[in-house]
């Protein structure tokens, strides 16, 4: 083994499970470099997580909140004490550049001292006194949740999941990507030693581990982020047992730029920017398609360049100047660049961006030099698709009612952000079916994990962050209690 390559493993019942098969983690930065391993679990190692799990939640259910807020914390604690070991190892493995990996370890701390600060109200039971009797609402732990996670936000997107279940009184399976497996797996083994055995467990594994995981009668709720596509095959292997989902999907997040919206706030413009290109492109929510009031149309795209170019500098990800690293897989890659192509194809005009910071490892990994594309159709796939990469489409439209139908026109509703002067943007904003809408800013810089998150249409079922995130992982249970239950109707 290289130096600098690390080995990790399952965690079943508590105990680290080695397995004979190991799967390879590259750096997308340099491909020939090999990160570390991960294990390839089978099916078998799956059902005994999922096992240990249901076993774990008898008695973990009947723990007090107190006692699980506590060890939450102390959890929280030795990831902040791990941050700098662990975002290093999230940029090599992932290839975002190391002002990001710390941003998402940031943004997964704050959702779980948040619901470790609001586990006990939200959580605790309600009751009633009313005229004919009592009532009592309590929220009941679900039981073994299947958390599978995606590449791209791999601890963000895991303690979302984490978090509030275990808080409930629910155990765990988790299943993180094998394309970014490594970082994720550090802070879950981090969480697990701070709760009794079986509690939390981590497989990892190919298709046949999914399948068992969203199938396994013993499974009570799936919370899945990732693609569309597999969602679908995800509540087909769930409906024999009609299992609770949570699922956060994809995305075709659009921008709409009013007229009224100044050209020339630089700032507001630098914030569009990074809505588009963070992490390379590769976020759920990031504004994947810019439609722009066509009477400030040429004077938007000159002013974009301009800061565009300002901002957006590529190459080596533990480069401090560095703004954007490489696309995480070569599949990726080449998926982006085919909707570039098709669109060049077509006559639109593309447009690249920013500056290219170390061309000799710019050349060697799975890197792309930021993209905007102009004078495309508003059904070419660059515009219809979700790319998912740093390529991004800008349009003009007609009026407001145009862009509230180019907007809709879409399987999907997870985000959406409206630009503008602020009543005319809100009013724009409340015609346009996602999830979440922002006012003046857009992907993560305007995410609140005090509030729900999630989508509509083929974006998702059900909600993340805020209270609704931590009810997500319960069952409602009344309790009716009437000082005669009789009905008065009935004869004697």
């Amino acid at each position: 083994m290289q130096e600098n390559q690390i080995v990790i493993d399952a965690i079943i019942n508590g105990e680290k499970v080695k397995t004979e098969k190991q799967e390879p983690r590259e750096n997308p930065a340099r491909p020939s470099e090999i990160v570390g391993f991960a294990p390839v679990n089978t099916r078998e190692d799956a059902i005994r997580a999922i096992n240990a799990a249901n076993d774990a939640f008898a008695i973990w259910k009947e723990t007090s909140i107190e006692d699980r807020i506590e060890r939450m914390k102390k959890a929280i604690e030795k990831i902040k004490d791990a941050t700098p070991e662990i975002s290093k190892l999230l940029s090599r493995e992932h290839g975002k550049p190391l002002y990001d990996a710390e941003g998402e370890i940031g943004v997964s701390l704050m959702w779980m001292e948040f619901a470790c600060n609001n586990a006990q109200e939200v959580l605790s039971s309600e009751i009633l006194e009313h005229e004919t009797g009592k009532t009592i609402i309590a929220h009941d732990p679900l039981g073994v949740v299947a958390a599978i996670t995606p590449w791209n936000y791999p601890l963000s997107l895991s303690t979302i999941k984490i978090a509030p279940a275990l808080l409930a009184g629910n155990t765990m399976v988790l299943k993180p990507s094998p394309l970014a497996p490594l970082a994720v797996s550090k802070v879950v083994e981090l969480i697990a030693e701070e709760f009794p055995n079986g509690v939390l467990n981590l497989v990892h594994g190919e298709a046949d581990v999914g399948v068992e995981l969203t199938s396994n009668p013993n499974i009570a709720k799936i919370a899945f982020t990732g693609g569309t596509g597999t969602a679908k095959h995800i509540m087909k292997a769930a409906a024999d047992t009609i299992k609770n989902m949570t699922l956060e999907l994809g995305g075709n997040d659009a921008a709409i730029i009013l007229k009224d919206f100044d050209v020339n706030d630089e700032r507001a413009m630098r914030r569009l920017v990074i809505s588009n290109f963070l992490t390379a492109g590769q976020i759920c929510m990031i504004a994947k398609r810019v439609y722009v009031d066509k009477e400030i149309y040429d004077q938007f795209v000159d002013k974009y360049l301009e800061v565009a170019n300002k901002w957006i500098r590529v190459g080596n990800p533990f480069n401090k100047d560095v703004t954007i690293g490489p696309v995480n897989n070569l599949k990726q890659m080449e998926y982006v660049q085919s909707l570039i192509d098709d669109a060049k194809s077509k006559g639109a005009k593309v447009i690249k961006l920013g500056k290219v910071l170390d061309k000799e490892i710019f050349n060697e990994g799975y890197f792309m030099q930021p993209t905007v594309v102009l004078d495309a159709d508003y059904q070419d796939r660059i515009v219809v698709e979700e790319q998912f990469g740093p390529a991004v489409p800008i349009l003009p439209f007609d009026n407001d009612e145009h862009a509230v139908e180019l907007v809709n026109d879409s399987i999907y509703g997870l985000t959406s952000s409206v630009w503008g002067e602020e009543e005319h943007a809100i009013k724009v904003a409340k015609r346009i079916q996602a999830g979440t809408t922002m006012i003046n800013t857009a992907a993560v810089q305007g995410l609140d994990v005090r509030f729900p998150f999630g989508g509509v249409k083929q974006s998702g079922i059900g909600r993340e962050y805020g209270k609704e995130g931590l009810l997500a992982y319960t069952d409602t249970h009344v309790i009716n209690v009437p000082i005669n239950g009789e009905l008065p109707y009935i004869p004697e």
